[in-house]
């Protein structure tokens, strides 16, 4: 089931387009003890829609186990964006099967780079999959990890008008108490996104909780609002 052709290719060229200068000073800027190969990932992203083209998936459930199969034996970082990157097409966009992909993505990577390359992911299938993810993600807000629950914060970033306002409230309010780093700006950018569609809603949420939300979370909201 997995497409070995793909993940033959996607390997093949990552190698071709190593730069261990390059490499070396990405691992030490991500802190990862993962190491790199130094390729930029626009080059990741457009090798590995280079392999989908020539090797086609022809069923989600191979696409699935291919992105598994890379991301769990991923020796380099850019094994792993290029897993994620895997996750794109017709096929598994709306699976639903695809969300515990994503958990263990976010769960397994532990850093902002994974939790945050799948977010859009998880908001296309927020989407077409409205009460099944909504029920998870606000699982998610209140989750032991801090990973899972920066998710849970960024998964309607792309929504604009589509973003359901009560989930957006209910997964912040779950974390503005929370001294990380990583949730203060998660909620910040969230209500930044969301401000370009619905200031008026963003300029209430801040005035009702301001006496409770971080400077940092509050500056990021109010960004590109009226004073």
């Amino acid at each position: 089931m997995v497409n070995r052709e793909v993940l033959d290719a996607i390997r093949v060229r990552l190698q071709q387009a190593a730069d261990p200068v390059r490499a070396a000073g990405a691992q030490a800027y991500m802190k990862s003890s993962m190491p790199f190969l130094g390729v930029r990932v626009p080059e990741v992203r457009r090798l590995t829609a280079a392999a989908v083209a020539r090797y086609p998936f022809d069923s989600a459930a191979g696409q699935r186990a291919t992105v598994l199969e890379l991301w769990r034996n991923a020796e380099f970082r850019e094994e792993r964006y290029a897993a994620i990157d895997l996750t794109l097409g017709k096929l598994v966009g709306k699976d639903l099967t695809m969300l515990p992909v994503y958990e263990e993505i976010i769960r397994q990577g532990a850093w902002w780079d994974f939790a945050d390359g799948v977010a859009g992911r998880i908001c296309a299938l927020l989407q077409a999959h409205r009460t099944e993810v909504s029920a998870v993600i606000l699982e998610w807000s209140t989750d032991p990890d801090l990973w899972i629950r920066r998710a849970s914060i960024t998964a309607q970033l792309k929504a604009k008008g589509d973003t359901d306002p009560h989930l957006l409230r209910r997964v912040i309010e779950a974390n503005l108490s929370d001294p990380e780093f990583f949730i203060r700006k998660a909620i910040g950018w969230a209500l930044r996104e969301y401000a370009k569609t619905a200031p008026g809603w963003v300029s209430d949420f801040v005035a009702e909780h301001g006496d409770r939300m971080s400077p940092l979370s509050r500056r990021e909201a109010l960004k590109h609002l009226p004073k």
